[in-house]
């Protein structure tokens, strides 16, 4: 099973559509996938809840309810069989549910917007998790996209250079596309559009699940759980 964390502190930084287009491709591929959805806004939820029948099942696990009836690991507990479980973490993540987050992670993914504001909130995130989460970088665990950029403007050269000058892969850019809002309001992801018209879109997202599926990862991530 391999567990892939999107977050980010700050709200509005794309984690909901890098966890369902995430969960989207990996159901078409033929994997069991898992959405564990954190955010009390619960739109992973909603969207699994608009998903379509004819489309590949995705489980859901509503982690951001509590019940007084249940232990917390039974709520979230996943399936034996599933390959893939993509966790969608809320905003205003804290120090102390770093570790609950990112617990036997293979992957943390990092969505990062083109301005000042997220580059310092990223830089927070990166700092916490290899503080508090005790993820090294030469684990080669977390790795950071770019989302929502348009190419030809100062602020997102200005993001570039930031990551560049990180110690953790800057992995890929994801443009800022209507293809993304058209495929959340069908509860599916840009994969199961019509290929003709996010051909782009489908293109930029490669890099990213080259490196989640990479063997280096897998091998760096069961050093790190051994």
């Amino acid at each position: 099973m391999r567990k892939v964390v999107v977050m980010n502190p700050k709200g509005g930084s794309g984690k909901t559509t890098l966890a369902t287009n995430l969960a989207a491709y990996y159901a078409n591929a033929g994997g069991k996938v898992v959405l564990m959805d954190y955010d009390p806004q619960g739109s992973s939820a909603r969207w699994i809840a608009a998903r379509p029948a004819d489309r590949p099942s995705i489980d859901l696990v509503k982690a951001f309810e509590r019940s007084t009836r249940t232990t917390r690991s039974w709520q979230l507990h996943t399936s034996l069989d599933a390959t893939h479980v993509i966790v969608d973490t809320p905003a205003g993540t804290t120090r102390e549910t770093l570790e609950e987050f990112t617990r036997d992670a293979d992957a943390v993914v990092i969505p990062v917007l083109p301005s000042e504001i997220d580059i310092h909130a990223a830089s927070r995130c990166i700092g916490d998790l290899l503080l508090c989460a005790k993820i090294k970088p030469r684990d080669g665990r977390i790795g950071v996209v770019a989302n929502r950029v348009k190419k030809n403007t100062r602020v997102y050269q200005a993001l570039l250079r930031f990551l560049k000058a990180l110690e953790i892969p800057f992995i890929t850019s994801l443009r800022d596309a209507q293809a993304y809002v058209h495929a959340a309001g069908l509860g599916q992801g840009i994969f199961e559009l019509p290929q003709y018209r996010v051909k782009t879109d489908v293109e930029s997202w490669q890099p990213l699940l080259t490196w989640l599926d990479s063997e280096q990862l897998t091998s760096k991530s069961e050093s790190a759980a051994s």
